[in-house]
């Protein structure tokens, strides 16, 4: 796929898929009106705004990753060419799911909303699932030995905390 189309479709596909469940449900859901903050402390709403702050460019970068790199998208219908291991993929091979989840769950905390802390709990519960019977099956199936070393390394949802380099290659990000 040229790389111009990767950009374009990388692009479509943010606007349909992180901005709808990031934005738009959160914001359908709660307007973004405050209530009162968790166990009435204001902590949370810090904690939720630095879970909003570390998500968005965590997904925006995932994003670029995946149309620039990889010459490909997020999306199954137009998927990436080369593995992307390079950026968060160095620490967490979900950085988009993980990024989403975290805005959300952020926003939550922020605006006090517990509906958006059920949302975000469920959401995380397809990811899972999709990943476990899809994603992952078929990284293995296109990328066989990359992929199955880049599994061995990265966890699937908690971080590592310092970056994965891959055997053979120099990684500048």
């Amino acid at each position: 796929m040229p790389k111009t189309i990767a950009v374009l479709g990388s692009a479509l596909f943010f606007v349909v898929a992180p901005l709808v469940l990031a934005g738009f449900i959160p914001w359908w859901t709660t307007h973004w009106e405050f209530q009162p903050a968790f166990f009435d402390l204001e902590l949370t709403r810090a904690i939720g705004l630095m879970l909003i702050i570390a998500g968005v460019p965590g997904v925006v970068d995932s994003f670029a990753r995946f149309a620039l790199q990889g010459l490909g998208t997020p999306a199954p219908i137009a998927p990436t060419q080369k593995l992307v291991v390079t950026g968060l993929y160095r620490y967490v091979r979900n950085p988009i799911y993980v990024g989403v989840t975290a805005v959300i769950s952020g926003q939550a905390l922020l605006f006090g909303d517990q509906r958006l802390l059920w949302y975000a709990a469920l959401l995380w519960l397809f990811f899972h699932v999709w990943v476990l019977l899809f994603e992952e099956p078929t990284l293995k199936e296109t990328f066989g030995a990359q992929y199955e070393d880049f599994r061995a390394n990265v966890p699937r949802w908690i971080p590592r905390l310092t970056p994965w380099r891959a055997a053979g290659r120099r990684s500048h990000s």
